[in-house]
């Protein structure tokens, strides 16, 4: 079961491996540098070969990063654009220098233009990064979103038609929890989650899944809300989690929820302890 979360390298990203050992996972994500500055990080040789041992030395099967949230290459406006772009790239640099498998992209927001510009956009910005950074085996995978505003990705056609036009198996998409339901997806009990996913699977494709953030949702059904909970103290509950853990074990699946009072540590727990209970359900 891949199974873990989101970790911090405050400090140099050797932390990232000291909370993954304390926490008992084989699997995170990170920021691989500020994600709320446009400054770019430099890795050095030294640094990418110490933390692609320490992938292998920490037992970590897959690792992968999320992107800066000042990135949006859905925007008409050139000046974030551009910066948008060359800090797209920069990351997929850096998760290949570190070893990672992928890095993890909200698709943006077309605010002042439309969007079918906005999709347009982003994937003409997916494929100017994917032609810069053609030597790189790193997957972007769309992340979708809980729909709010003139965000992108709230709907499973908004991240077809983006990976449709790109055309490239280096594209695939990260499912969170929380937006889906708070999109309208209605994934809280076992049917509403087989018909969500047969609706990934006929609209995206099951085989451009590649990762899961696992959040309960403070807010209801469609409310758009974008508001993460711990582990079955939201409007989710505990059987949508059940069931991704039983059909999707090989998918690394990582926690964004509040980190306050080691929660990370209790919400491993009551998924270790649904994963226990899906496997003897089999």
């Amino acid at each position: 079961m891949l199974l873990g979360v989101h970790c911090s390298i405050a400090g140099g990203y050797e932390n990232a491996f000291l909370e993954s050992k304390r926490l008992g996972i084989n699997t995170f994500q990170i920021f691989t540098k500020n994600q709320r500055q446009w400054r770019e990080r430099e890795i050095s040789e030294t640094e990418g070969n110490l933390f692609r041992e320490n992938l292998i030395k920490f037992g970590i099967v897959t690792a992968f990063s999320h992107t800066s949230y000042l990135i949006n290459v859905a925007s008409s406006n050139e000046i974030i654009r551009e910066r948008s772009l060359f800090s797209l790239a920069s990351e997929v640099k850096r998760c290949q220098q570190l070893g990672l498998a992928f890095t993890v992209l909200h698709p943006g927001s077309f605010k002042n233009s439309t969007l079918k510009e906005g999709i347009i956009n982003i994937a003409d910005a997916l494929i100017a990064v994917l032609e810069s950074t053609e030597q790189s085996n790193v997957k972007i995978l769309l992340e979708n979103t809980a729909g709010q505003g003139s965000s992108i990705g709230g709907r499973f056609e908004h991240l077809a038609e983006i990976i449709k036009h790109v055309g490239s198996p280096r594209i695939g998409i990260c499912f969170d929890t929380c937006h889906a339901f708070a999109s309208g997806y209605d994934i809280r009990k076992k049917e509403g989650f087989e018909i969500t996913m047969d609706k990934l699977d006929k609209i995206v494709g099951i085989n451009k899944l590649f990762a899961f953030h696992f959040n309960d949702s403070k807010g209801e059904l469609a409310s758009k809300l974008d508001r993460h909970e711990h582990i079955g103290k939201g409007k989710l509950g505990l059987e949508p989690f059940k069931e991704i853990m039983k059909w999707f074990p090989d998918i690394p699946k990582v926690l964004e929820t509040p980190k306050e009072n080691d929660m990370d540590k209790v919400n491993l727990r009551v998924l270790n302890e649904l994963a226990l209970s899906s496997i003897n359900s089999f």
